[in-house]
């Protein structure tokens, strides 16, 4: 399994995974995936474009309908010969810190055809490498409480729980793990 940033030759399959039930966003699942395939039919370059320029895209559109600033960041697609998933890394410049409707740096999904192969731990140790060369001395993560897997992903990469919480409403109001793994 591989890291890819977004390409027009790829697309059709980041697509098939949408209109097979995926969603690159665990919080917004289907309304998301709709999202994203009414963006590729609009205008797939400059979707493709959008995926190695977060802040440059679209305000995030909150569950409960409102809208706040993309952050700085890229969401790169996984790969083995087909698409298998998308990882995303965010941050603001000159702090570790993220804002409140921003609950982690990096976010993952695995199509669920393609679980249990270790892609997500693979391609977070690879996107942890990209943040410690942006100087960051750690990375936040967050995981609801009864994702396990999730938890696995994030351990099995030095990860360790720095507190429980619940999620906004917005964000889902979930009870949930946030961990974080140095990068010094």
């Amino acid at each position: 399994m591989e890291l890819m940033q977004a390409s027009m030759n790829h697309l059709p399959d980041y697509a098939d995974a949408l209109r097979r039930g995926w969603s690159p966003d665990n919080i917004r699942g289907a309304a998301a995936a709709e999202e994203e395939l009414e963006r590729i039919g609009r205008d797939p370059q400059l979707f493709v474009n959008s995926c190695t320029n977060l802040a440059g895209g679209d305000p995030v559109v909150l569950p409960d309908g409102s809208q706040v600033p993309r952050l700085p960041g890229i969401r790169l697609w996984m790969w083995d010969g087909e698409f298998c998933g998308a990882i995303g890394f965010r941050w603001q410049a000159g702090t570790a810190a993220l804002p409140p409707w921003c609950l982690g740096h990096i976010g993952y999904s695995v199509v669920p055809w393609k679980r249990r192969r270790g892609y997500a731990t693979r391609a977070l140790g690879m996107v942890l490498a990209r943040a410690k060369r942006r100087g960051m001395p750690y990375v936040e993560i967050t995981t609801d409480l009864d994702n396990i897997a999730s938890q696995r992903v994030i351990v099995r990469n030095a990860g360790f729980v720095v507190g429980q919480f619940c999620k906004p409403l917005a964000l889902g109001g979930k009870e949930s793990l946030r961990y974080r793994i140095a990068l010094t």
